[in-house]
C-alpha cells in the first residue's frame, strides 16, 4: 500500500505523501497524519497507556477521543488555577508539591519510583515517605510540567495525583478493603489445601488409591488458582514493573518462587508423577500477605501524626462580606477576605483578629492543652478552635502558604529525607536481590550435580526463605514511627538526620531570652519611695508608658487595673525614659539618672541588679523603684535536671548582661554560661565545642541565633507564628514546652537503637536463613512462615516507638 492510501493510526485520517511520521507502539511502526497525531501518541506510548488503542472501538470524531482520559487528566494539572491549591513556589521560583502514589506495596517500589523520576531532566528532588505513600517533588517549571512527572510515574506501573487528605483517606481505605480481600481469599484456600497435602502426606505413609490422590491434586491445584492469579497477584505485577525497568526488586524472588512452584506443581499434576508445591505457594502467599496487611496497618497509624495536621482545616467558612454573611468553601477565601469564627468552630485560614476577644484552642497544633486568649490584632491560625466567643478575622494566609501547609511540608520532608543508616540499608538491599538470584542460581546447579531429585524444592526454599523485605523495612518504619510520636509531643522534626544526630549530642546550648525564659517582662518588685500608694505610683507609671512600644512600658501598662489620668504633654527620650505632665506635675519614668535629672540630685548609688531598673520621680525627687525581669519558663530548672541525668553538658550563651545571666545559670545550675554574646560570638563557641570532637545541639529563637542554628549539628528553633514555616532550624518546638527537649533526645536514642536492632535482625536472619535453605534442613513451608515473620518483626519492633 503506498503512503497516500494509509490512514493515520491515531485518528484514522489520510496520511500525506508527502508526510513522513510514525510512532513505534507496541513494537510496531504506526503511520501519523502529522506532527499533533504523532506528539500525541508518542505522550500516550511514554505513558504506558497504548491499551488505548486496543479498546477503541472505531474511528474518533471528536479531538477529545484521540486523547485517553487519564492523558487529559494530567495534563489538567498543569493549569495554574489549578496548582494554586496543593503547588507553592519558592525563592528560587522551583516548584513544589505533595503527591499520593497508588500502588506503592514495598521499599523496592519507593527505589524504582525514586530512580526513575529523579532521571528526568529538570527535577531537582523527589522523595517517597513509604509509610505514607507520599511523594515530595520539586521541580523547574521551564524544563518540565507537572503532567510530565505525573506520566513518567504512570509509565512505571503507579498512579500519582496531587495530596488531598480526603483522598488519601479513600486511597487507605480501598487498600485496606483490598488487601482484607486478598487475605482471606489466600487463608481460606490455604486452610483447604493444607487439609488435603495432610491427607496426601498420611497416604504415603499408610497407603492411597492413585485415582484418589490423582483427584486431591487436582483439586489442590483448583484451589491454589485464585490465590496465585488473584491474591498473589501483586507481587507478580511489581516483578514485572521491575523487569521492565531493567531492575530487581524485593517481589522479584517472590514471584518466581511461586511461578516456579506452581508451574512445577501443575506439570506434576498433569502427569501425575513428582511432587505437588501447592501448600507451599498458598502457605507462603498467605504468610506475606498477613505481614505485608500488619505492615500496612502500622504505616497507616504511623502516619496519622501528619495527616491529622492537614486535616485541622474545615470544609467551609462565613465570608462577611457588604455586611452580610454567607458559607463558602475554604478553597475560595482569598488574603484580605474578612471571615466570621463562630465559637466551637475552627479558624479556616491564618489571619488576624479584627474585632472580638475569645480563647482559641491550639492543641493539635501547639500540643499547649490549654487555651490562650486572641483579641484584636492577634494572630489566629488556620486549624485552631474557637471556644468562647465570635471573633472576626482578617485573612492572610490560604492554601499552600499557610502554618498547617508548612508544617506539613516540613514533617513530609523530615520523613522523607533517608538518614545515613537507611542509604546504607537501600543499597546493601537492591545488591542482596541480585546477590540472592546468584546464590539460588548456584545452589540449584550443586543440587542438580549432587542430588537432582532435591535441587528444584531447596532452590525453592532459598528464594522464599531470603526475600529482603525486612532489610528495607528495618529504617523508614522506625523513623515515621519516632516522627509521628514527637510531633504528637509539639517537636516538629523537619530534616532527616535529626534523630539518627540527636542520639549523638554531648552538649545543649541555650539561648537565653524566648528560650529558658518567656521572653516577656514581668513586674516582679516594687519599692515606693515616697507618699504615695503602690497603686497612685503604678498607675502614673502606667499613665507615662502609654506614649511607649518598649517591653518595659508594655509590662507596666498590663499590670496597671486601670489608667485614668490624663496625662499632656507626653514626650519620649530614646534610650533614657518618657517625661509628662500629670495634674500639673512634670514625671519621669526611666533610668536612675534621667528620673534623677529632673529633681537635680544624684541617682541612687547602688550596683545594679538583674532585670531591667526602672525609676519614676518628679521634681521633689525619686517616687518609686520597678524591678522588671524576664520570667524563666516553668518546666526551664525539671528540664535542665532531666537533661543532666542523660549526662549531657549545658551551656547559656545570652545577649544580655552578666548579672541576669548569671541568675538564671544559678537557677538551673548550668555547667558553663557566656554573657553579652554576639551572634558571631556565640558561633565561635560553638564551633570550639565541635573542634574538639563534640557533637552540639542549639535551641534558639531561630532568629537572632540563625548563625549559630545552621552551625551546631543539630538545631531546635522556639516560637510561634507564621516564624514557625519559615525557620532554617532542623526542628521546631511548636509547643514553646521544655520538657519536650530530654524526650526527644530520649527517643532519638530509642530509634537508633530500634533501627540497629531491625538492621542487625534483618542480617542476622538473612546470614542464618541462606545457609539452611541450602543445606536442604528447610522445607519451603518453614521457609514461607520463617520470611513472613521476619518482616513482622521489624514492623512490630518499630511500632513501640509510638
Amino acid at each position: 500500500m503506498s503512503a497516500s492510501k494509509q490512514s493515520c493510526f491515531h485518528c484514522a485520517q489520510p496520511v500525506p505523501g508527502e508526510v513522513d511520521c510514525a510512532v513505534e507502539i507496541n513494537g510496531v511502526s504506526q503511520p501519523m497524519c502529522c506532527h499533533g497525531c504523532q506528539a500525541v501518541a508518542q505522550a500516550i506510548v511514554d505513558a504506558g497507556l497504548t491499551d488505548f488503542y486496543a479498546h477503541r472501538t472505531g474511528p474518533v470524531n471528536t479531538p477529545e477521543e484521540l486523547v485517553p482520559e487519564a492523558l487529559q487528566t494530567m495534563e489538567l494539572f498543569d493549569q495554574p488555577s489549578l496548582q494554586a491549591g496543593f503547588v507553592s513556589t519558592d525563592e528560587q521560583q522551583l516548584k513544589h508539591a505533595s503527591l499520593i502514589l497508588e500502588g506503592i506495596s514495598c521499599a523496592a517500589c519507593v527505589w524504582l519510583s525514586e530512580r526513575h523520576v529523579r532521571a528526568l531532566p529538570g527535577i531537582r528532588e523527589f522523595q517517597v515517605n513509604y509509610s505514607t505513600h507520599r511523594a515530595h517533588v520539586s521541580w523547574d517549571d521551564h524544563q518540565l510540567k507537572l503532567s510530565d512527572i505525573l506520566r513518567a510515574i504512570h509509565a512505571i506501573g503507579y498512579v500519582a495525583h496531587p495530596f488531598d487528605p480526603g483522598r488519601q483517606e479513600q486511597v487507605q481505605k480501598k487498600e485496606r478493603s483490598q488487601a482484607l480481600r486478598r487475605l482471606f481469599v489466600a487463608g481460606l484456600a490455604t486452610v483447604q489445601v493444607m487439609m488435603l497435602a495432610v491427607a496426601m502426606y498420611a497416604g504415603d505413609y499408610t497407603g492411597m488409591e492413585p485415582s484418589i490422590e490423582r483427584f486431591m491434586r487436582w483439586i489442590s491445584l483448583l484451589l491454589t488458582l485464585p490465590v496465585l492469579f488473584y491474591a498473589a497477584s501483586g507481587f507478580f505485577t511489581n516483578a514485572w514493573n521491575d523487569a521492565r525497568r531493567g531492575r530487581v526488586g524485593m517481589d522479584t524472588p517472590v514471584s518466581l518462587a511461586l511461578g516456579a512452584a506452581f508451574s512445577a506443581s501443575l506439570w506434576h499434576t498433569w502427569t501425575g508423577q513428582g511432587e505437588i508445591y501447592y501448600d507451599s505457594v498458598c502457605m507462603f502467599s498467605f504468610f506475606l500477605l498477613i505481614s505485608r496487611y500488619l505492615e500496612m496497618q502500622a504505616r497507616h497509624r504511623a502516619g496519622q501524626a501528619a495527616e491529622a495536621l492537614v486535616k485541622l482545616l474545615p470544609a467551609s467558612a462565613t465570608l462577611l462580606q457588604d455586611g452580610r454573611s454567607k458559607v463558602v468553601a475554604v478553597s475560595e477565601l482569598q488574603p484580605g477576605d474578612q471571615v466570621l469564627i463562630k465559637p466551637g468552630e475552627t479558624v479556616p485560614a491564618d489571619g488576624v483578629v479584627m474585632d472580638g476577644q475569645s480563647s482559641v484552642n491550639e492543641s493539635l497544633l501547639t500540643g499547649e492543652s490549654l487555651p490562650r486568649l486572641r483579641a484584636i490584632g492577634d494572630k489566629l491560625v488556620g486549624g485552631s478552635l474557637n471556644v468562647e466567643s465570635p471573633l472576626q478575622m482578617r485573612v492572610e494566609s490560604v492554601g499552600e502558604e499557610t502554618l498547617i501547609a508548612g508544617i506539613a511540608r516540613l514533617l513530609d520532608r523530615a520523613q522523607t529525607q533517608k538518614p545515613e543508616l537507611a542509604r546504607l540499608a537501600d543499597h546493601i538491599a537492591g545488591y542482596f536481590v541480585v546477590g540472592l538470584l546468584l546464590i539460588a542460581s548456584i545452589v540449584a546447579l550443586a543440587w542438580w550435580y549432587w542430588e537432582p531429585t532435591r535441587a528444584f524444592e531447596i532452590t525453592l526454599a532459598v528464594l522464599v526463605v531470603s526475600c529482603p523485605c525486612a532489610l528495607s523495612l528495618a529504617t523508614p518504619t522506625a523513623i515515621t514511627a519516632a516522627t509521628g510520636a514527637l510531633t504528637k509531643a509539639g517537636l516538629l522534626i523537619t530534616r532527616g538526620h535529626v534523630l539518627e544526630t540527636l542520639g549523638k549530642i554531648q552538649h545543649v546550648v541555650f539561648d537565653k531570652t524566648g528560650t529558658l525564659t518567656q521572653g516577656n517582662l514581668v513586674l516582679v518588685q516594687q519599692h515606693t519611695l515616697a507618699d504615695l500608694s503602690d497603686q497612685q505610683a503604678l498607675a502614673i507609671a502606667a499613665a507615662l508608658s502609654q506614649g511607649s512600644a518598649h517591653p518595659v512600658a508594655k509590662a507596666l501598662m498590663q499590670q496597671a487595673d486601670d489608667i485614668d489620668l490624663r496625662i499632656k504633654k507626653l514626650s519620649s527620650q530614646p534610650g533614657c525614659g518618657m517625661q509628662g505632665e500629670i495634674e500639673g506635675e512634670i514625671y519621669r519614668l526611666g533610668h536612675a539618672a534621667y528620673v534623677a535629672e529632673l529633681a537635680k540630685t544624684s541617682p541612687p548609688s547602688s550596683a545594679r541588679l538583674s532585670g531591667a531598673q526602672v525609676y519614676l520621680g518628679n521634681q521633689q525627687g525619686l517616687l518609686a523603684h520597678f524591678e522588671l525581669a524576664d520570667q524563666l519558663r516553668t518546666d526551664a530548672r525539671e528540664s535542665t535536671d532531666l537533661l543532666h541525668q542523660q549526662n549531657l553538658q549545658i551551656h547559656i550563651l545570652s545577649g544580655d548582661n552578666i548579672a541576669t545571666v548569671t541568675q538564671v545559670a544559678d537557677v538551673l545550675q548550668v555547667d558553663a554560661y557566656k554573657a553579652e554574646q554576639r551572634p558571631a560570638d556565640k558561633l565561635n563557641y560553638v564551633n570550639a565545642l565541635q573542634k574538639d570532637g563534640a557533637k552540639v545541639l542549639m535551641v534558639g529563637d531561630g532568629v537572632n541565633d540563625a548563625p549559630v542554628l545552621a552551625g551546631a549539628n543539630v538545631s531546635i528553633a522556639m516560637g510561634q507564628g507564621a516564624q514557625l514555616a519559615q525557620a532554617s532550624a532542623d526542628a521546631l518546638m511548636l509547643s514553646e514546652r521544655l520538657q519536650t527537649l530530654p524526650l526527644a533526645l530520649d527517643k532519638a536514642r530509642a530509634t537508633r537503637n530500634v533501627i540497629r536492632q531491625n538492621l542487625t535482625w534483618a542480617l542476622l536472619y538473612n546470614l542464618s536463613a541462606i545457609p539452611l535453605a541450602a543445606s536442604g534442613l528447610i522445607t519451603a513451608w518453614m521457609a514461607a512462615i520463617g520470611m513472613s515473620l521476619s518482616s513482622l518483626v521489624v514492623v512490630l519492633n518499630a511500632t513501640r516507638l509510638r
